[in-house]
């Protein structure tokens, strides 16, 4: 029997399932599909658990199994995300970002998250444009955990601003900037969106529909000439109605993916616009 095979299948399962999974149900996947009984079920996924690959949570009174994050985690082709104090060997191109666990979200477990990394790490690596290359500069609406602009400021962008309401999360977020040692490039705030006059590079926000649908002037607004902007937080079922708002007049998309019926798009702000970028 291939237990690394099994072991491979399981992780896939967990990762891909849209609901929590039980230890129990996982037992019976094992048993189904490849006829291990319930002991040695049990000791696939009690490896899988102490190898740090699945992790137990508690919830409304069940025990389920999730995807493991307290190691480091790829999340895109080039960025991979750690917690401090874990070791990892980068390849030639990899950015290793840390995040340290906490309550602010943005901490890679939610697909939208990993979905905005893979959309950010698409505009600056493989896109590559040329103005992104000098003085470029990104802006992460409602910045969680800072890993948004963190990823964008070590892709590349010169500077940041993440900005959020939640006191703890910019505790978090800015306590994430200084683990990567980016004090002088990315500036953690409370700003409110309004107050902000100044266009960036790339705009990044990993909101809900609804909040994504109200910020749509300002998305136009602060999002620059030629510039990008990646949103994510939204299901795959609202992307053609939030496109009906953004796609269009002020806005091209170019490219998407989807995980878990979350969904990410990235759009480039399109020349040529008639009115004023920013009414002072």
């Amino acid at each position: 029997m291939d237990i690394k095979r099994i072991e491979k299948t399981i992780l896939a399962n967990v990762a891909a399932s849209p609901a929590r999974l039980t230890p129990q149900h996982l037992e019976k996947t094992i048993f189904t599909t490849y006829g291990l009984d319930k002991i040695r079920a049990k000791a696939v996924l009690k490896n899988l658990v102490a190898r740090g690959e699945l992790e137990y949570s508690y919830e409304f009174g069940s025990t389920y199994l999730r995807p493991a994050f307290n190691k480091a985690v790829r999340i895109s082709d080039h960025v991979v995300v750690k917690p401090p104090g874990y070791g990892f060997r980068p390849a030639p191109n990899d950015v290793v970002i840390q995040i340290q666990p906490g309550a602010a979200f943005g901490g890679g477990r939610h697909p939208t998250t990993r979905l905005s990394v893979r959309a950010i790490d698409y505009v600056l690596t493989t896109v590559r444009p040329n103005r992104l290359s000098q003085n470029c500069s990104v802006l992460d609406i409602g910045t969680g955990s800072g890993i948004l602009a963190i990823t964008a400021v070590c892709l590349g962008v010169k500077t940041g601003l993440g900005i959020d309401i939640d006191p703890c999360a910019i505790s978090e977020a800015a306590e994430n900037r200084d683990l990567n040692h980016l004090q002088d490039r990315l500036v953690i705030s409370d700003r409110k969106i309004e107050t902000i006059d100044t266009p960036y590079s790339l705009v990044t926000a990993n909101l809900r529909f609804p909040s994504l649908k109200h910020l749509y002037p300002q998305m136009v607004r602060l999002t620059d000439s030629n510039g990008w902007l990646v949103i994510s937080g939204f299901r795959a079922h609202e992307m053609q109605d939030l496109m009906a708002h953004y796609a269009g007049e002020h806005f091209k998309p170019v490219w998407n993916a989807d995980e878990l019926d979350w969904s990410v798009i990235v759009l480039k702000k399109t020349k040529g616009l008639s009115e004023p970028l920013f009414v002072k």
